[in-house]
């Protein structure tokens, strides 16, 4: 099917994007138990890959371009390599982390997951997010769609973010990123209930699922690590932004693609009373 049909029914090509997520969640499973075994490489950003990071997105390259061959797209492990296609002559293009979650992969936890998006003209318009190591997907291609799929189940059910409870937030942290000093001076500013310490986009979904309420991120990060989670967040009803309220968007305006400081919202009407 030529790629320009298949963009014009997004529920379809979100269930081959599935599909194609879960066969890289296999690959990083393969090394999941034995990832010193397989070695740990330091790239000149000093952010660590593995044997797992390239191999899981190199299969997903190759789906993607037997699926949609005129869309580009951006991979991790790709622009590492200096393999950056022209995003000038496509409305479309993919972003891709094959393995967010490098540091937790390494030392054996399971909060990695498989992130892939389909970017339309700067905006996410379709996002899977897979956790091989928990057996648990989030999937959005639109307003209304997000789904939260369980593998030991096989059970899938509906998203949607919350309303802010009246006792309080809960935040999405990092695990693996310290607090810094404007990170306490955001939280000072809200009354916190509890604080929901996950990795990788993770961290943007748990909102989707209305389990936490915001996620602030003043640390770098780069289009390919929030892209899938933000589809899936705008298709539960929320949306992530800059320190502007100033919704994200994914051009590749910078060279190295790295995203502004953001907060990932649950509740859109919540960003007008606090940014």
């Amino acid at each position: 099917m030529p790629s320009s049909k298949i963009l014009d029914h997004p529920k379809a090509l979100c269930n081959q994007i599935r599909r194609v997520a879960l066969e890289a969640g296999e690959i990083t499973l393969k090394y999941f138990d034995d990832v010193e075994g397989q070695g740990v490489e330091v790239k000149a950003d000093g952010s660590p890959v593995t044997i797992a990071d390239q191999e899981a997105e190199a299969l997903i390259e190759k789906a993607l371009a037997e699926i949609a061959p005129d869309v580009p797209m951006i991979g991790e492990e790709a622009t590492a390599a200096g393999r950056i296609p022209d995003l000038s002559q496509s409305e479309y293009s993919w972003r891709v982390d094959a393995l967010d979650g490098t540091r937790e992969f390494i030392r054996g936890g399971s909060d990695f997951t498989v992130n892939i998006a389909l970017i339309h003209k700067g905006q996410p318009v379709l996002g899977v997010v897979y956790a091989p190591a928990k057996g648990e997907l989030y999937a959005g291609h639109g307003e209304g769609t997000a789904v939260r799929w369980l593998e030991e189940t096989d059970n899938e059910k509906s998203i949607h973010v919350r309303t802010p409870p009246k006792e309080g937030l809960t935040i999405a942290a990092s695990k693996s990123h310290g607090s810094g000093q404007k990170l306490e001076a955001f939280l000072g500013e809200h009354k916190i209930a509890k604080i929901l310490k996950c990795g990788s986009s993770l961290k943007i979904c748990v909102i989707a699922a209305g389990k936490a309420d915001i996620y602030p991120r003043f640390g770098p990060t780069c289009e390919w690590d929030t892209a899938a989670g933000d589809a899936v967040l705008r298709a539960a009803g929320g949306v992530i932004t800059d320190t502007d309220g100033k919704a994200l968007r994914y051009d590749g305006a910078d060279p190295k693609f790295l995203n502004p400081e953001f907060i990932a919202w649950g509740d859109k009407a919540f960003v007008d009373d606090a940014v």
